[in-house]
């Protein structure tokens, strides 16, 4: 598409490139932070290994223009891989751009229906909206079973929300419960008086959201103070402790399904939850956070994989990887990504053959605030519906 990669010198030792793209400003930027840690923590934990590998962070806004222009800018150096971008919607525009150019591209945060089928060089670790989503609308039946009416807010402008909007309302039809309005807002929108008064005239007892964490927080609060106390069911761009500056005291009992739980009690996820709070304070990962990580965890083990395999191929003991032609490390990187098992901070992971992940474990959470209203914790709730691969 008019990106010509750069060509890489083949000298030994040298230190791998992997470009990342994510959200550093914009009404996205609350995921991106997230992620930029993850990054940090990955390139700390990893990068120093062998075979070596640094991160090229790029700012992809939150827009498609921004992250267009930021794959262009890192498609002109010799990245073995990039992780990214942040929102679906930007997936949908620029993964078209690196996939014909033969890089490999490790989505951290795209959900939405489809991103894989963009090509044979998209894969994704962040599980789809359709196994995720379910979850949650579940698990208000089963804190609720009287629960009939039900509202859904979703962002129209948003790739991401407008995939997760059909799943969601596809489960509440299939549990038998009435959806009494779909409200359509952007993840722009700050005052959601006009919609929410709307709603309430409805009656519902539980009302199910898609947007980001800034719009998404708000809609809580303004849901909060204008007199709703049914229960909320949130997706998966609200995942975030970020909400909790955003809805403060009013996030409070909001349902999230999450693909991430700090609290899992594997050695892999022990070691990062260390890694996190030795640098944040104690607090507890985001799944932004442990996605992004767990995303270029996935790329440096495919990497070492490769590097073992071509040492033994040619019989060098050193990094055999240096000595490849970018297009060629590139393709069998993708090649092998797609083949591999991993023990990640989310759980065990694989791929299928078109890139879709493969993840054995999700999760329930309730917001739980403290009393000041200022900070808060993902609860796990018991017994949440497995998901099938």
């Amino acid at each position: 598409m008019g990106c010509q990669p750069a060509s890489r010198p083949t000298s030994g030792n040298q230190t791998l490139t992997l470009g990342a793209v994510v959200a550093l400003t914009g009404n996205a930027s609350l995921i991106g932070q997230d992620q930029r840690i993850g990054l940090e923590l990955a390139e700390s934990e990893f990068g120093g290994s062998t075979p070596a590998l640094s991160v090229r962070l790029e700012d992809g806004g939150s827009d498609e223009q921004t992250a267009t222009t930021a794959f262009r800018r890192l498609l002109q150096q010799p990245v073995v891989a990039l992780i990214g971008p942040s929102l679906s919607q930007q997936a949908f525009a620029v993964n078209p751009i690196a996939d014909p150019a033969g890089v490999p591209v490790l989505g951290a945060s795209n959900t939405a229906i489809g991103i894989p089928q963009i090509g044979p060089f998209v894969s994704r670790i962040s599980a789809p909206v359709s196994k995720v989503a379910p979850l949650s609308i579940q698990a208000a039946k089963r804190l609720n079973p009287k629960l009939e009416r039900v509202a859904v807010f979703f962002a129209q402008d948003d790739a991401y929300s407008t995939s997760e909007t059909k799943i969601f309302q596809k489960s509440i039809q299939g549990l038998g419960l009435k959806l009494v309005t779909v409200q359509r807002t952007s993840t722009a929108d700050i005052d959601f008086q006009k919609p929410i008064a709307d709603t309430l005239q409805t009656r519902p007892d539980l009302i199910v959201i898609s947007a980001l964490p800034n719009d998404g927080g708000n809609l809580v609060r303004q849901l909060r103070e204008m007199g709703y106390a049914g229960l909320i069911a949130a997706g998966n761009g609200m995942n975030s402790p970020n909400i909790y500056s955003v809805c403060q005291r009013y996030c409070d009992g909001l349902l999230i399904a999450q693909a991430y739980s700090p609290e899992a009690k594997t050695a892999v996820n022990r070691r990062f939850v260390q890694l996190y709070q030795k640098q944040r304070g104690g607090t507890a990962p985001p799944q932004f956070t442990a996605q992004a990580y767990a995303a270029m965890q996935v790329i440096h083990e495919a990497l070492t994989r490769l590097d073992r395999q071509e040492s033994l191929r040619s019989q060098s003991r050193n990094q055999a990887l240096a000595t490849m032609a970018l297009p060629e490390l590139r393709r069998a990187l993708n090649t092998i990504l797609l083949q591999g098992t991993y023990d990640t901070p989310l759980g065990e992971i694989r791929f299928t053959p078109e890139g879709e992940v493969i993840q054995k474990d999700f999760y329930v959470a309730r917001v739980k605030m403290d009393a000041k209203g200022k900070t808060g914790r993902f609860a796990l709730l018991p017994n949440p519906s497995p998901a099938t691969p």
